[in-house]
């Protein structure tokens, strides 16, 4: 919230990733930057990996995007990231509103 209270809409989604991972550092919360996320086929890893913009106390995926709007491709991104992770709960995070807009989902 920090973040889109001091820059507001209309920045690209680098501009938002740079000032979170300095609010990350400022309140001392563990993260990786655009961490590579590995895809397994029936046990076997694929030389194709997604990569989520961050991921914070080593188990929740952060995704951030500056649109005017989220949709259901956005959400089926995160819920593919959980699902190639093994991890549980992501955050789908859009700067680009007036408002910000935010979706906790678990898989």
């Amino acid at each position: 919230m920090e973040v889109h209270k001091e820059l507001g809409c209309g920045f690209f989604e680098a501009v938002y990733q740079e000032a979170l991972e300095l609010e990350f550092q400022y309140d001392k919360i563990p993260y990786q930057r655009e961490a590579q996320l590995n895809i397994y086929y029936k046990g076997q890893l694929l030389k194709k990996y997604y990569q989520a913009d961050f991921i914070c106390y080593d188990g929740i995926i952060v995704e951030l995007k500056a649109l005017s709007a989220l949709t259901s491709e956005h959400e089926s991104q995160l819920l593919n990231y959980l699902k190639a992770t093994g991890l549980k709960v992501g955050l789908l995070i859009n700067f680009g509103n007036k408002s910000l807009e935010y979706k906790r989902m678990v898989y």
